[in-house]
C-alpha cells in the first residue's frame, strides 16, 4: 500500500437541484479547486445530491399509507407516510421495533428506514415537507460522473457513490459504497502472505467501503456542504463492469438472517 493518501474536499460546492447537471459542477468545481485528476484518482460523491440531481425527493403530503404502512406505523411510532415509503424502496422489513425499522433495499441493502433520510432535504413548494430517496441505480449515476470526469481532463478516474450505514454489532453509522465505477470494490488477498510467510485464507477488504469511510470525516452529515472528495493515492483493482453490489454478503453466508 502506498505511504500516503491524500483526500481533498472540492470547496465551493453549490446547492444542488432537482435537473442540475451533477457531472458538470463535479468538473466545475474540481477546477474551481485547482484539482487535475490523474490516472488512478478517486472521487467519492454523497449519494443525496445524486439523488437531488435526479428528482428522488418525495413529498410526504402526497403519499398515500397503505394498511401495511398503517400497522407497521403503529408498531414503531413513525409517520404513516414515511413508512410507505420505505415500504415501497424495500425488498423485505427485517425487524421493527418503536423508533425503529431494519429493511432489505431494494438494491440489497440492509440498512434503517431504506436509507430513506429528512436530513439535508430541502423543503417541497408552500414548505411541504420532504425525504430523499437513494439514487435509483447508483452504480450508473457513478459510471456517468467517472465518464464526464474523464472526459473533461483525459483521466482513468473511479468513483464511488457513499451513504452512512448503522452496523448490527457497533454502535455509529459509517461511511460505505453503494455505488462504484472503476474500480473492483473488494480486494482478494487470498494466497498472499503476510510478514511471516503465513498464507492468507480467506481475507477480502472491502476497498470502496474504506474510502467512503474514509471520505466520510470530509463530508460530514449536517451542514458541512462538501459532498464531493477527492483521493489521490488510493491503490485499488481497475474494474469497468464492477458493481457495489459486489459488497453484499450472499444469503447462504449470512449466519444472522
Amino acid at each position: 500500500m502506498p505511504a500516503r493518501v491524500v483526500l481533498t474536499a472540492l470547496e465551493p460546492f453549490p446547492l444542488v437541484q432537482p435537473g442540475d447537471d451533477l457531472p458538470g459542477l463535479i468538473v466545475t468545481a474540481l477546477r474551481e479547486s485547482a484539482i487535475s485528476p490523474a490516472d488512478g484518482d478517486v472521487l467519492v460523491v454523497a449519494h443525496k445530491v445524486i439523488s437531488k440531481a435526479e428528482g428522488r425527493l418525495v413529498r410526504l403530503d402526497a403519499v398515500t399509507p397503505s394498511p401495511e404502512a398503517e400497522r407497521l406505523a403503529a408498531e414503531t411510532g413513525k409517520d404513516p407516510r414515511f413508512v410507505e415509503l420505505v415500504l415501497r424502496e424495500s425488498r423485505t422489513i427485517v425487524r421493527a421495533r418503536p423508533g425503529l425499522i431494519i429493511a432489505e433495499h431494494r438494491l440489497g441493502w440492509i440498512c434503517a428506514n431504506a436509507a430513506i433520510d429528512r436530513s439535508n432535504a430541502p423543503p417541497g413548494d408552500g414548505g411541504a415537507e420532504q425525504v430523499i430517496l437513494l439514487p435509483h441505480d447508483p452504480d450508473a449515476s457513478a459510471r456517468a460522473i467517472r465518464e464526464a470526469v474523464g472526459a473533461a481532463f483525459g483521466a482513468d478516474v473511479a468513483v464511488i457513490v457513499n451513504d452512512t450505514h448503522g452496523r448490527p454489532f457497533r454502535l455509529g453509522a459509517v461511511g460505505v459504497a453503494i455505488g462504484v465505477a472503476g474500480m473492483a470494490p473488494l480486494t482478494d488477498l487470498r494466497g498472499q502472505r503476510d510478514l511471516f510467510g503465513y498464507t492468507m485464507q480467506t481475507t477480502e477488504i472491502a476497498t470502496a467501503d474504506e474510502l467512503a469511510a474514509a471520505a466520510s470525516l470530509l463530508q460530514g452529515q449536517t451542514d458541512e456542504g462538501t459532498p464531493v472528495v477527492h483521493i489521490r493515492g488510493a491503490r485499488f483493482a481497475r474494474d469497468g463492469a464492477a458493481t457495489a453490489r459486489q459488497l453484499i454478503r450472499p444469503k447462504e453466508l449470512d449466519l444472522f438472517r
